[in-house]
């Protein structure tokens, strides 16, 4: 476990999309640093690589949601199903969910369809931000810095970064076409974990390709880029050269279960 002072440890627990793969899950990021377990999405095939990843469901402290299309929410309702059954092991501590706009009625309609066995008040804290705002107070994340940018994709996306006390820094673009406020985001950020859904040749709205995303990167003087979120399509194509167009630092190709150190 990454604790105060050791940066942040990063784990690639999903690369793809919605479209189902031996190999890549659908959206979900693992971060480590202070003490914490830190997830950002939960799309299917996250609880596995979780567990895969040496991480059980009851070690994450708090759960960041990009927005709230399947594949990157698709396994909040059974992760909070199997938070509240297993015993002995049943969570003790505290777990803190932090959505976009509309996140708690998101969260309402998910607990009208599985009635009780997914409600949590006892120890599930809901907080649904407005981008235009900071980060509320909460005694969860006094060891760090939590902020976040609406980004071009849904009403509610929301890209993330986590900041710690020695200076290090992740963002998580979540899904989105190039976005100024995520340039903003980004600025001098150490790891850059950007989406880039489709090749240059088969962009479409609301998505970014690797060129793009090496745009971002660039605009933003970022540190490291990793390229994630990818369609099949992507797997047939240059992906890396594409981001060289715009993109000259270091680089990588997300895969499932890639652990990534953050130092200062």
């Amino acid at each position: 476990m990454n604790t105060g002072g050791e940066g942040i440890t990063v784990t690639i627990l999903g690369s793809g999309t919605c479209v189902p793969s031996l190999d890549r899950s659908a959206a979900a990021v693992l971060m480590e640093t202070c003490g914490m377990r830190l997830l950002f999405d939960i799309g299917p095939g996250t609880m596995r690589r979780l567990l895969e990843s040496g991480t059980g469901i009851q070690d994450i402290d708090s759960l960041f949601i990009s927005h709230f299309h399947p594949d990157h929410t698709g396994e909040l309702a059974a992760f909070l199903f199997a938070t509240k059954y297993p015993d002995p092991g049943r969570r003790k501590k505290p777990l803190t969910i932090v959505g976009g706009p509309g996140f708690r009625s998101f969260y309402e309609q998910l607990v009208d369809v599985y009635q009780g066995w997914i409600h949590l008040p006892e120890i599930c804290r809901l907080v649904e931000v407005d981008p235009n705002d900071r980060m509320p107070p909460d005694g969860a994340f006094n060891a760090i810095d939590v902020d976040f940018a609406a980004v071009a994709h849904r009403p509610e996306s929301l890209a993330f970064r986590i900041g710690t006390p020695d200076g290090a820094s992740v963002v998580v673009s979540g899904d989105t076409a190039y976005s100024e406020n995520l340039v903003r985001l980004a600025l001098k950020t150490d790891l850059l974990i950007c989406e880039a859904a489709l090749p240059d040749e088969f962009s479409v709205e609301g998505h970014m390709t690797p060129s793009t995303a090496g745009r971002t990167a660039a605009e933003a003087g970022a540190g490291t880029l990793v390229l994630t979120h990818f369609y099949p399509e992507c797997d047939h194509a240059d992906m890396a050269g594409q981001c060289r167009k715009t993109w000259a630092g270091p680089l990588l190709l997300a895969r499932d279960l890639m652990q990534i150190p953050v130092r200062r």
